[in-house]
């Protein structure tokens, strides 16, 4: 048997970073070729461990700036002004491209468009609550006020 590092995730095997015994064969023809594995030495598990713990103080670090972000975006309130009518109803909508435009605009936070969770485009003017994914199981709800322009 060859041990082997993962350099990916490889089903029925192991997750990346983690020492495996392999056939020398397979890890010859098969997960060397494909850049799934490498040799596993010293060195190499020395590296990888290293690598891991990098990944995992940034995975840390990111996490955190994302609470930092959301507790920021839970005290925002955003405008948005738009054509109405006398009733309150919109000619247009309030989609989540307006909504993003609007959080960058005031906080400089840079969203996508699939972060900015609402039902249907907002075609009314009002106050409403719009929940916004920062990052991985992180969410802030925005208040966001849809005013008609005159």
């Amino acid at each position: 048997m060859a041990q082997a590092i993962l350099l990916q995730d490889v089903e029925n095997l192991g997750e990346k970073g983690d020492v495996v015994d392999v056939a020398p064969g397979y890890l010859r023809n098969f997960l060397a070729p494909r850049q799934l594995a490498a040799t596993a030495n010293r060195k190499s598990i020395e590296q990888a461990q290293r690598l891991m713990k990098e990944a995992e103080d940034a995975a840390i670090e990111r996490a955190e700036k994302a609470g930092d972000i959301a507790a920021l975006l839970s005290k925002t309130v955003i405008t948005i002004e738009e054509q109405a009518g006398p009733e309150g109803r919109l000619f247009g909508s309030v989609t989540q491209k307006e909504i993003v435009e609007a959080i960058k605009d005031a906080r400089g936070v840079r969203l996508e468009r699939k972060d900015v969770h609402i039902a249907e485009p907002i075609r009314e003017v009002g106050t409403y609550t719009i929940t916004v994914d920062v990052h991985d199981g992180v969410t802030a709800d925005v208040k966001t006020i849809v005013t008609s322009k005159e």
